[in-house]
């Protein structure tokens, strides 16, 4: 697939197999939104850290959130403080005929910037909204909202989506042409799927109290999506 869109940066531009880099922000967003954890990295003091949280992406920004009492956000928050926030989602298992040209198919997403701590209370509802929305589409109006006192033990910071790059890799086996094309060893990929099991109800729970609608669009949604075949592009 020809990329037509420029890299907004030369920091973000792909060197190697520039070929699967993708710079529209279609792309970008769509691989954001569907990821659940990203890896947020940063330096404190020379030390480099890199630490899986949730995010959410609303329109140009990515919130990510934890503790006010993370030592670590408060200071990866810190003006001047460079970041650079990845999520990957593993689409198959690309099963080659040699070892050397196993591959997985894949879509990832790398945004550098500066994060701002998000101090509004209007924001910090808004974006914890989010959070709970990219975990469980209409979870938020099945729940209790955050407190006063639960919004302000809450730490978030926001990155703008300005430098930012996707790759996209749908290949299957590219030994086909190559002398191991003659191996008589099977070769193709395994499609990947995100599934969920049965919604398990707290031992706590009160007798009565319907089955979260939420949850159960969740699981029936990935369970058809996971009985498709799979393809690679």
């Amino acid at each position: 697939m020809p990329q037509t869109t420029p890299p907004p940066s030369p920091r973000v531009r792909a060197i190697r197999q520039h070929d699967r880099a993708r710079y529209d922000r279609s792309t970008i967003d769509a691989i954001l939104d569907e990821a659940l954890v990203a890896h947020l990295g940063f330096a404190i003091d020379d030390q480099p850290y890199v630490i899986p949280t949730l995010h959410a992406r609303v329109g140009d920004r990515v919130f990510v959130h934890g503790s006010a009492a993370s030592r670590a956000l408060r200071r990866a928050g810190t003006a001047g403080v460079r970041a650079c926030l990845t999520v990957t989602l593993i689409d198959g298992l690309v099963l080659a005929r040699s070892v050397f040209e196993h591959d997985v198919q894949y879509r990832s997403a790398v945004l550098l910037g500066e994060l701002r701590p998000v101090d509004d209370p209007d924001e910090k509802l808004r974006a914890l909204e989010a959070f709970t929305e990219a975990v469980l589409p209409g979870r938020w109006n099945e729940a209790r909202s955050p407190s006063r006192q639960e919004l302000k033990a809450t730490s978030i910071l926001a990155m703008p989506i300005d430098e930012a790059s996707a790759k996209v890799a749908a290949d299957g086996p590219e030994d086909a042409d190559g002398p191991d094309g003659a191996l008589d060893v099977w070769a193709g990929w395994i499609p990947t799927h995100t599934t969920y099991g049965d919604p398990v109800p707290d031992p706590a729970l009160r007798d009565g109290i319907p089955e979260s609608a939420a949850a159960r669009r969740l699981v029936a949604a990935a369970r058809a999506r996971g009985a498709g075949p799979g393809a690679a592009g």
